[in-house]
């Protein structure tokens, strides 16, 4: 009694019952409204005989008489009477059979919906690419269907990404791992260790754990990006830029780096200012570990056709063609680029492309073998009245642009 096809059935044999009621109802009071009908009243005549010339009533002998506006008004009730009868009968009759018809159309109906139950109720969580793909008329059920499959699909590239994140993580934390625990069993487990070994060791460790910590850092940081609720504020990219630089310069000297610092004024997007802040730390981190003792590393903001940019230049080895696409994959590193010293996790570009999306724009790179990398994180600009923003982000390089050009 629970199920929607018995609500179903309910519900429509009451409509039909309730509809017919009503109008073998109103019939009804129309006819008795409209004819004079009432039970019949006979009264009893006696029979006579003439004897003579007298009339003389006869023993025993009579019989019921009634005048012709009685008769039609008997006539007016009983056919009152067989309506009312007949009315309950069908009544009657019109409530089983709508039951019955009910049930098999609402049968019918939901006959697609335990399709996709009973292949929802076959997918599990580890073989999400089953697909219900119902034919039939393109109604609410199939779209129903539809919406069903779309979520499957999102659900297993979530999940496959899950399962890659998770493998990659795997195979990045061993090695470091393995590094510790074999200079543990080499050295700090020797009782005869040498002091200079002991320290070679402990640096040993430190680095890897560096690297671990780096890693841990920024799977928690895409954990975050990847949440559906973050906080949104107005965002000012030419004090991010600033500040970034700022804090980037020391060390930055400290390799033989300088960094330029290049805005715009004021740019100001709505987002998330610690997750944009984070991704401008990736990329300037990542300038800095490829950049040449006396480089230059361009630090800049802007706007251009209704979008909001953010950029990092480096001179340093440059990305060849085939590898510009892969650079924001996770865990992905370029051949030269880890070396010993590298405490790069491989993360921190992939983390950039997802603060980038999830502003509603994207990150883009510029870059040829020899000639320095550009990383460009393109959102949407709080539009002033005066700008029509394009559909997609321009695919110039806006740090190409010599300093002072108007844009």
């Amino acid at each position: 009694m629970q199920t929607i096809r018995f609500r179903l059935t309910a519900t429509y044999s009451l409509v039909v019952f309730g509809l017919t009621a009503a109008v073998l109802g109103a019939v009804y009071a129309v006819v008795s409204q409209n004819v004079d009908a009432a039970p019949l009243d006979p009264i009893t005549v006696r029979k006579v005989k003439q004897v003579g010339n007298q009339l003389v009533l006869r023993e025993d002998q009579q019989f019921q008489a009634a005048d012709l506006e009685s008769v039609q008004q008997a006539v007016n009730f009983q056919t009152l009477e067989v309506l009312r009868t007949a009315s309950a009968w069908v009544l009657a009759g019109l409530l089983v059979l709508s039951l019955a018809v009910g049930w098999w159309l609402s049968g019918r109906v939901l006959r697609p919906v335990r399709r996709v139950t009973a292949a929802a109720r076959e997918i599990g969580a580890t073989d999400l690419s089953r697909r219900i793909a119902l034919a039939g008329p393109n109604d609410e059920i199939r779209s129903l269907a539809d919406t069903v499959d779309d979520m499957l699909g999102r659900l297993d590239g979530a999940f496959g990404a899950q399962r890659r994140l998770i493998d990659d993580a795997s195979h990045e934390l061993r090695h470091p791992l393995a590094v510790i625990r074999t200079t543990l069993d080499a050295v700090l487990s020797r009782d005869d260790a040498s002091p200079d070994e002991r320290r070679r060791a402990l640096a040993v460790v430190t680095r890897a754990t560096a690297r671990m910590t780096g890693l841990v850092e920024d799977l928690l940081a895409a954990a975050r990006r990847a949440a559906p609720a973050f906080v949104e504020t107005d965002v000012d990219l030419a004090a991010v830029v600033a500040e970034v630089a700022d804090e980037y310069a020391l060390l930055a000297g400290r390799a033989g780096v300088r960094i330029a610092r290049r805005t715009a004024g004021s740019t100001t997007v709505i987002g998330d200012a610690a997750a944009l802040r984070r991704a401008m730390d990736n990329l300037v981190s990542n300038a800095l570990r490829v950049s040449p003792a006396g480089t230059t590393i361009t630090v800049a903001s802007g706007h251009e056709h209704g979008w909001a940019w953010s950029a990092v230049r480096d001179e340093g080895p440059g990305i060849a063609d085939g590898d510009r696409e892969r650079v924001f994959d996770r865990f992905w590193r370029g051949a030269g680029r880890a070396g010993p010293d590298d405490r790069g996790t491989g993360l921190g570009l992939a983390i950039v492309r997802q603060t980038a999306e999830s502003h509603g724009g994207s990150v883009a790179v510029h870059s040829a073998p020899g000639a320095g990398s550009s990383f460009v994180i393109w959102v949407p600009h709080v539009p002033d009245g005066r700008t029509t923003r394009t559909p997609a982000p321009p695919a110039t390089d806006p740090l190409a642009v010599p300093a002072g050009t108007e844009r």
